[in-house]
């Protein structure tokens, strides 16, 4: 497919509803409210021009930008990519799961995870931590730097509540994730979720909720989730 009858395929498979409700949680104009699940349905026809789905990323269009995240290859983007799509990343859905769920996958996951954190940048710091919290739960703990874990741990217990609005919620999805994904820490990151307890994050005119990281983490444990990785963080 080249890019323009992509482009009017998701023009096609867009709607009114969807296309609201993601103008609620940030996305902006242009774009046509396609949902993930039929944005899945090009993924197939993107996937085989790479150039494509940089091109459609550039766009700007938000449902593009997503179906580029879908289809590009994590092994193969180079860093330069990313560095770019961080800084065109301008909502949190592309931020934290399109570009974070890319870079997770990538050779250069926890190098750029650890320099977007420390971001002044809101988006690019929430695309941080999500990054590192996606590269813990698909990566084998023997190949995780345990250290750094737990100072990212003590820095969220020191720091999370005077943080910026949507890297309060990334942080707290960082302790949700270790203690799920990684068994020697669970003890540790259950601790700190007990500290921070309730996490305050504006979502605007939406549903959406904070979970309490310490009953997610606790119910994960006893679905017998815990240390079990996943094969993929990009959905």
């Amino acid at each position: 497919m080249t890019y323009e009858e992509v482009m009017r395929q998701l023009e096609q498979l867009g709607t009114e509803q969807t296309k609201m409700t993601f103008i609620r949680h940030g996305a902006l104009e242009p774009f046509f409210g396609v949902k993930v699940g039929d944005l899945k349905k090009l993924v197939k026809f993107v996937k085989k021009d790479q150039e494509l789905a940089l091109k459609l990323f550039d766009s700007g269009n938000s449902d593009a930008m997503y179906l580029a995240g879908l289809s590009v290859n994590p092994k193969t983007v180079t860093k330069e990519t990313l560095q770019h799509w961080v800084k065109q990343a301008y909502w949190y859905m592309i931020a934290e799961f399109t570009v974070a769920g890319v870079a997770a996958e990538s050779r250069f996951a926890r190098e750029l995870a650890m320099e977007w954190i420390d971001s002044p940048e809101e988006m690019v710091a929430t695309c941080g931590w999500s990054t590192y919290a996606n590269f813990v739960s698909i990566m084998p703990d023997e190949q995780l730097d345990l250290d750094e874990i737990k100072a990212l741990l003590k820095r969220v217990q020191a720091t999370i509540h005077s943080e910026r609005n949507r890297v309060r919620y990334t942080m707290n999805s960082f302790v949700i994730t270790i203690g799920i994904y990684v068994k020697e820490l669970q003890e540790e990151a259950e601790a700190i979720a007990g500290h921070i307890g309730k996490v305050h994050v504006d979502v605007g005119n939406t549903a959406c909720k904070v979970p309490l990281a310490i009953d997610y983490i606790e119910k994960a444990v006893a679905m017998g989730k815990a240390g079990v990785k996943k094969k993929t963080c990009i959905c």
